[in-house]
C-alpha cells in the first residue's frame, strides 16, 4: 500500500508538471501573438485542453501567467547559453561565440522577440514581479566578467568595460537588427535571414564588440 501511494504520488507530480507545461506553451503563442493585454484566457485554455477553471488554480490569475510564461522563456535562453561553456575559450573566441548565440536565439526564438516588446509596453511590470529572472542573469555576468578578466591580464583587453554594459550592446546589436527586419527587409530589398546575409550580421557584430574590447597599441 505504501509503494503504491508513493507511486500515484509520483505520478500526480508528473501529471501536474506536464499540465503546466501544456498551458505554458499555449500561453506563451497567446500573448506572443496578443500581447498581455489582447491575450484572452479563455483562448489559452482551449488552446491548452484545460479549462479556466485549472489555468487559476494552478497560476492564480492571467498576471502570474504572464510571469511563469516571461521565466519560463528566459530560462531557456540562459540554459541554452549554459551550454556554451565559453568561460574558459580565449577571451576573443568567447567573445564572438557570445554574439553569435545572442543572434541566433533572437531569430530561433520570435516569441520571445514579442513577449518583450509587450513586457516593455508594460514597463516591465512582471518581470519586477519574478524573483527568478534576475537570478538567471548572474552566470552569464560572471561568464563575461571572466572573460573580460583574461583578456586584460593578457594584454589584450581594455580595463575599463563594464559586463552590463557589453551584454546590452552585444543584445542590441542582434534585437534590433531581427525586430526592425521587416521594414529594414521593405526598404534596402533584402532578405536580411538568408544565411549568408545572417552570418555577415553576425561577423560584422562580432567584429565591432571584439575591436571595442581591444586594448589601443602602445
Amino acid at each position: 500500500m505504501a509503494k503504491a501511494a508513493v507511486r500515484a504520488k509520483r505520478s500526480g507530480k508528473r501529471d501536474s508538471a506536464a499540465s503546466r507545461e501544456r498551458i505554458l506553451e499555449a500561453a506563451t503563442r497567446e500573448f506572443a501573438e496578443k500581447g498581455y493585454d489582447g491575450a484572452r484566457v479563455d483562448e489559452i485554455a482551449d488552446a491548452s485542453g484545460f479549462n479556466k477553471n485549472a489555468l487559476y488554480h494552478y497560476f492564480g490569475s492571467k498576471e502570474k501567467l504572464f510571469v511563469a510564461v516571461l521565466e519560463r522563456a528566459y530560462a531557456t535562453i540562459r540554459d541554452r547559453q549554459s551550454d556554451l561553456s565559453i568561460r574558459d575559450m580565449d577571451p576573443e573566441e568567447g567573445m564572438r561565440r557570445l554574439v553569435e548565440f545572442t543572434a541566433r536565439v533572437w531569430v530561433e526564438m520570435p516569441e520571445f522577440n514579442r513577449l518583450l516588446a509587450s513586457e516593455n509596453l508594460h514597463e516591465a511590470r512582471h518581470v519586477r514581479q519574478s524573483t527568478e529572472i534576475p537570478k538567471m542573469y548572474n552566470p552569464l555576468l560572471e561568464t563575461i566578467r571572466e572573460l573580460l578578466k583574461r583578456g586584460v591580464e593578457t594584454g589584450r583587453f581594455r580595463d575599463d568595460i563594464d559586463a552590463i554594459d557589453l551584454y546590452i550592446s552585444i543584445s542590441a546589436l542582434s534585437a534590433h537588427y531581427i525586430s526592425h527586419r521587416h521594414t529594414f527587409e521593405a526598404i534596402f530589398q533584402t532578405k536580411l535571414l538568408s544565411p549568408k546575409r545572417l552570418q555577415q550580421r553576425i561577423d560584422h557584430a562580432a567584429d565591432m564588440i571584439v575591436s571595442y574590447l581591444r586594448k589601443e597599441p602602445g
